[in-house]
């Protein structure tokens, strides 16, 4: 998950009237730029690589013999992938997509803070065994003191990274298969966000969502449509949370503590009917407890900025086409029990 941690602004001036993007940068007040540590930059990406063939290639190998992906056998799979190497190119299509989506979301961040002077990290990538990845985020290393400025930088990450998840998902599907029941087998089952849905339904027409088997490369711009949804969510410091700070400062705390709170419900739901084993389990993820708990704890607090100019009209109506992209992206059932 891509997030950014933006320092408070320390200096009581910011540009209230006039060029509101006017801000002094590090090195003008003083404050020395830290020495990049390029090699861990790239020890991070390219652990996060092979994590991510390793899946891919136990993904590709379940979709070539029409078995439905299980993360426990992908893991019983390693050592044989030890053995033969080789046969991680498999994974590539998955991991080249995932990583371009993460990288194009990442640098969307980073050129949108050189553009305006910040000082900001490169992405750090964190590998998993569990679907490759944790995801991706940039450190915000100096003050900002314009809406415009956290604008800018909140909303270009998902929108860079949306366009190159789009026709992902769109050639991912097309390489798909239609399985009846193949998605509710297995120990995992991907839930169908919205763009899924359109593009599923238009290259085949008439599918259920529990018969459609997700090829790797669209099972990878799957992964990050959760990450965009994810870090769209209009809380604390996600990128969607900085949009609506950018919107409104007194927005942002009523949101930020209300979606918390209800992300947190669900989640209590969730875990109490799959503890008694109530078909309606299967429409609650017991996940949101954990972020709803996260978020509570962490996400609520904004740094403040000193700047009360509004933003303008073209920001404005990229915010709406922000929110369009978290609903397109978002689903409430994001992960469920392949048996459900």
């Amino acid at each position: 998950m891509s997030t950014q941690d933006f320092p408070p602004a320390p200096f009581p001036f910011a540009a209230s009237s006039g060029d509101a993007d006017a801000f002094p940068v590090a090195s003008a007040v003083g404050i020395a730029s830290p020495r990049e540590r390029y090699w861990l930059y790239g020890l991070l990406f390219t652990v996060t690589v092979v994590s991510t063939s390793l899946v891919g290639a136990a993904m590709q190998l379940d979709f070539d013999r029409n078995v439905p992906f299980s993360l426990e056998r992908s893991f019983e799979l390693y050592p044989w992938f030890w053995q033969h190497p080789a046969e991680l190119l498999r994974g590539l299509p998955f991991s080249f997509t995932l990583l371009t989506i993460l990288l194009a979301h990442e640098f969307g961040h980073y050129l949108a803070a050189v553009y305006h002077g910040v000082d900001a990290s490169l992405p750090y990538f964190m590998p998993s065994p569990v679907l490759g990845t944790f995801g991706a985020f940039i450190r915000v290393r100096s003050p900002l003191y314009s809406k415009r400025v956290l604008f800018d930088i909140g909303v270009a990450g998902p929108l860079a990274g949306f366009v190159f998840l789009l026709p992902a998902l769109a050639v991912g599907i097309s390489l798909s298969k239609a399985i009846p029941g193949i998605g509710h087998q297995g120990s995992i089952q991907f839930g169908t966000p919205g763009l899924e849905w359109l593009l599923g339904h238009a290259m085949f027409p008439g599918w259920r969502s529990g018969d459609l088997y997700l090829h790797p490369m669209a099972l990878g711009a799957w992964i990050g449509m959760f990450a965009t949804a994810m870090n769209l969510l209009p809380v604390g410091q996600l990128d969607g949370g900085h949009i609506l700070y950018s919107f409104s400062p007194r927005l942002h705390r009523l949101v930020s503590t209300g979606l918390s709170l209800a992300l947190l419900s669900v989640g209590c739901v969730a875990v109490a009917l799959n503890w008694l084993a109530l078909p309606m389990g299967r429409f609650f993820w017991p996940g949101w407890a954990f972020w709803g708990v996260v978020l509570l704890w962490l996400g609520r607090r904004h740094p403040l900025l000193y700047d009360s100019t509004p933003l303008d009209a073209g920001r404005r109506r990229l915010g709406w086409i922000a929110l369009a992209v978290f609903v397109l992206c978002f689903t409430l059932v994001p992960f469920a029990d392949g048996g459900l």
